[in-house]
């Protein structure tokens, strides 16, 4: 499990800070496309409610389900991980968030540290979408992001309480690798 407190990284090349709430809170998922990211903190953006959707009404084709997004909601809170990323990485993070696509649109966030101090995060909101549950797969995998990153304990039952769909199918070869590897590490 990784530490929860924020550490200041060292390293040469320009960095920023992204918020994740998805299924990018599970370090193997984000290292499939953004190797640099590095684990910052866990933290927490305040007035925000997750929730599961597909974009234009568009379901996903890599996980057949609704995808994470937040929405403003006063008194509400998402949980989630600060990675410490090169700019570099900047391209292909927005690449698998769909920004292009119009999937996803980039926000600056202010999440609280467990530590009570404030910083200022890159994140993602999907705008026109339509309601609808995540696939089981996609749900898993998000659970073990919070788990393997040490997310409340209060939070993360609220996850795992999150009704998915009845997708039964695969979903693509390297999140399947991922789900397996990690069901062979909780047995």
């Amino acid at each position: 499990m990784a530490n929860s407190g924020c550490e200041d990284g060292q390293g040469g090349e320009e960095t920023f800070l992204y918020f994740a709430y998805g299924s990018n809170l599970l370090t193997e998922r984000i290292h499939l496309r953004n190797p640099s990211a590095a684990f910052y903190c866990v933290a927490r953006l305040q007035d925000f409610k997750l929730d599961f959707g597909n974009s234009q009404g568009k379901t996903s084709e890599t996980w057949h389900g609704g995808i994470a997004t937040i929405f403003q909601s006063p008194g509400d809170e998402v949980w989630g991980v600060v990675w410490k990323m090169n700019k570099s990485n900047l391209n292909s993070l927005d690449e698998q968030e769909g920004v292009k696509s119009g999937i996803y649109v980039v926000i600056e966030v202010k999440v609280l540290t467990q530590e009570g101090r404030t910083i200022t995060c890159r994140s993602y909101l999907m705008t026109n979408y339509k309601r609808a549950p995540p696939s089981p797969q996609y749900k898993k995998v998000i659970c073990m992001g919070a788990e393997e990153n040490g997310l409340p304990l209060e939070y993360q039952e609220k996850l795992k309480a999150i009704e998915p769909n009845n997708y039964k199918g695969k979903v693509s070869e390297e999140i399947e690798d991922i789900i397996k590897k990690g069901e062979t590490q909780t047995h």
